[in-house]
């Protein structure tokens, strides 16, 4: 009998071997990311999943309209709950569908024909479906369509059971308002989890046939977001915490209109919009009637003019642009404009005004310009510019316009004068500039903001340049027709001049209630909606087409957060900022007093 003669292991094998399991032991006791993202446990129930603190239900799609419409995904990913939605697309062979399509298209053409033998009722049903195969065939044949297997599938998140009986409700009922049906996938939760997930997996296989057209509106092209590659940050998505970036100078104009109730944070937002505007190049003037710019302005090297009978700062009515007449009927286009502009001046100071009187200030106005020399030629309209006192002089001297130069005496001798004139001393050459109207008395104020506008208005027009220009406390223009008028025209042409025009008003009612005011928002391509009072909400629903949810979100909204309009599309935002942003343009009483401001 031979023995086997056992062979000894190699000392430097038996070595590498104690390092490796010493080494699987190593990393057996290393926490790994799925230690750090997987849940504690998952129970897994009847027709639900346990997730954590989540409860987590998954459906699939079973059945579909015949005709099926474009977008129809589109409430279903723009709904506010947590969901994933999963969709597998499977190509088909055409030639393996065109041979049982031929069987299916001879055994209906055979039900068909009996019964038509038998006398039966005709079966629209029945001829339908004959039909819809002898279309796929011919366009299978022609190669037009092709086939595919389509599964859809949805898992929803909710923390408690009750809340997810409720999203569940309002999924299926979304889905079957368009004729769509999902079933729970009972005793198969598990599965249709997973095939929800990011892993590419199918665990159900639950497809349905479709063909090219139809697998075309299944695609989820479409979201509550609005974010490019160009433009400013607005604030978050609330629906689905995506980023708002955009550019209103690439929408059909760049006006824009804010409505809030005070403190929402309406000038909060438009004051960080400026000044990342700003960083793109655009200039900003800003009217400001409650100091809320100087802090903002002062940082960012801006000019701040503070315009008060007290001030040095001067801006003349009658001044015209320059360089924008080429001939002499562009230069009588020039002055007819101004003259008419002169007239909605006049009218907020006299406050009435007869039709004889308006005639005689026409003629007035006319004859003032011509006094130094103005006329309809282009080159006449860079001298020196005539000034109210020259108007109440020529009034004076026709008849009919006696009472309206004593009313003028209060701009040019009383307690007014000073304020429009003199020559204006407003230099526009820099990125950013406010006009400072807090100072000024109330009766004065919309009689300024005309003014200043109407000189805004003319550097806007003789140089074409990105320009934003922001009308804090809007509603105080609206409240005179003539003055809304002047700030619609605005609104109409500003596009024409680069300029996007931002409108911002806390009185709702008083803005909405002038048919000026509905136009401006009808002229503006982009609308901040934030917190709103109960007040006005009602109206702000009506102007603006809001869902009663969205009509309940605005009254409870908090500070910041709101509806943002873009063109046809519009969403929920969160405005958000950095700490020096905040430092820069809040106007929280309580910040200033910490900040010493």
């Amino acid at each position: 009998m031979f023995k086997k003669k056992q062979s000894q292991q190699d000392p430097a094998q038996a070595t590498k071997a104690d390092e490796q399991a010493a080494e699987k032991t190593f990393h057996e006791g290393m926490v790994t990311i799925k230690d750090i993202i997987a849940p504690a446990a998952i129970e897994i129930n009847f027709d639900h999943i346990r997730l954590g603190k989540y409860f987590i239900k998954s459906f699939f799609v079973f059945t579909y309209p015949r005709y099926i419409y474009t977008d129809w995904l589109s409430p279903i990913i723009n709904f506010d709950i947590t969901m994933n939605t999963s969709i597998f697309i499977y190509p088909q062979e055409s030639k393996d569908y065109m041979r049982k399509l031929r069987t299916k298209a001879s055994q209906v053409e055979s039900v068909y024909s009996e019964r038509q033998e038998k006398g039966l009722v005709r079966d629209p049903q029945l001829e339908m479906a004959y039909k819809d195969i002898e279309e796929l065939r011919d366009k299978l044949q022609a190669g037009v369509e092709r086939l595919f297997k389509l599964s859809i599938y949805f898992t929803l998140y909710a923390e408690s059971k009750e809340e997810l009986e409720d999203v569940t409700k309002r999924l299926e009922s979304v889905l079957s308002g368009q004729l769509i049906y999902t079933k729970s996938a009972n005793l198969q939760q598990e599965q249709c989890f997973t095939s929800t997930l990011p892993l590419g997996k199918d665990e159900m296989m639950i497809t349905r046939n479709m063909d090219t057209e139809s697998l075309s509106t299944v695609f989820p092209f479409v979201s509550s977001t609005l974010s490019n590659n160009n433009g400013i940050l607005y604030g978050i998505n609330i629906h689905n915490n995506t980023l708002v970036l955009f550019d209103r100078f690439d929408l059909e104009n760049a006006n824009s209109v804010v409505f809030a109730k005070s403190g929402s944070g309406k000038s909060y937002a438009i004051k960080l919009e400026a000044l990342r505007s700003l960083m793109f190049g655009t200039e900003i003037i800003a009217i400001d009637p409650e100091n809320e710019y100087e802090q903002l302005c002062e940082a960012v090297g801006g000019t701040y003019l503070n315009v008060s009978l007290n001030s040095d700062k001067r801006v003349n009515p009658f001044d015209l642009p320059q360089g924008k007449a080429s001939n002499e009927e562009e230069g009588e286009e020039i002055l007819r404009s101004n003259i008419i502009m002169l007239h909605g001046l006049f009218k907020l100071m006299f406050q009435t005004i007869t039709p004889q009187e308006d005639s005689v200030l026409d003629k007035g106005l006319v004859e003032t310009y011509t006094s130094k020399g103005i006329t309809t030629d282009p080159n006449t309209h860079s001298m020196p510019p005539p000034t109210m006192e020259d108007l109440q002089k020529i009034l004076a001297s026709i008849p009919g316009g006696e009472d309206m130069a004593v009313k003028l005496k209060k701009y040019t001798e009383g307690s007014f004068s000073g304020l429009f004139n003199q020559p204006s001393n407003v230099d526009l050459n820099n990125k950013f500039i406010v006009f400072n109207i807090q100072n000024l008395e109330e009766e004065l104020r919309p009689i300024a903001m005309y003014s200043i506008l109407n000189f805004i208005w003319n550097k806007v027009k003789s140089e074409r340049k990105r320009r934003l220009l922001i009308i804090e406390e809007a509603w105080i223009m609206m409240k005179h027709e003539d003055s809304a008028q002047f700030l619609y025209s605005i609104a109409k042409r500003a596009r024409k001049y680069y300029l996007g025009l931002t409108t911002i008003s806390q009185d709702v009612e008083d803005f909405l209630s002038s048919d000026y005011g509905k136009a401006i928002v009808n002229n503006s391509s982009m609308t901040l909606l934030l917190k709103q009072h109960t007040a006005t909400i009602d109206l702000i629903t009506k102007v603006f087409n809001l869902t009663q949810a969205e009509k309940y979100f605005l009254i409870n909204a908090d500070v910041g957060k709101g509806l943002f309009f873009a063109g046809q599309n519009h969403i929920g935002i969160d405005i958000i900022r950095s700490y020096q942003e905040d430092m820069l343009v809040t106007t929280n009483p309580e910040q200033l007093n910490q900040m010493g401001v």
